[in-house]
């Protein structure tokens, strides 16, 4: 039988490859907004970052993700990130 191969990415901020369920999704829709997706299927431009309160941290400080997704990111979607690390 076939081992099923996991996909993996790679996180923007730590350049680490992660099976997509270690990771979180920001997208960057059409419209332009800002979205934590949770499900891996939103449209959009998406950039994967670690579940890492770490990781989020130095993402917010060094504006790695902003310039990644070529737009600024509000506090209230960093704060969104770190809720869903609790969840």
């Amino acid at each position: 039988m076939k081992v099923k191969k996991i996909p993996l990415r790679t996180c923007v901020i730590t350049h680490e490859k992660f099976p997509k369920q270690e990771l979180l999704r920001i997208v960057r829709t059409p419209e332009g907004e800002i979205k934590v997706d949770l499900t891996g299927k939103l449209n959009g431009h998406g950039a994967y970052i670690k579940k890492d309160k770490d990781v989020i941290e130095k993402a917010k400080k060094n504006k790695a993700l902003e310039k990644y997704l070529e737009v600024t990111i509000s506090n209230e979607v960093y704060d969104e990130m770190l809720k869903t690390l609790e969840v």
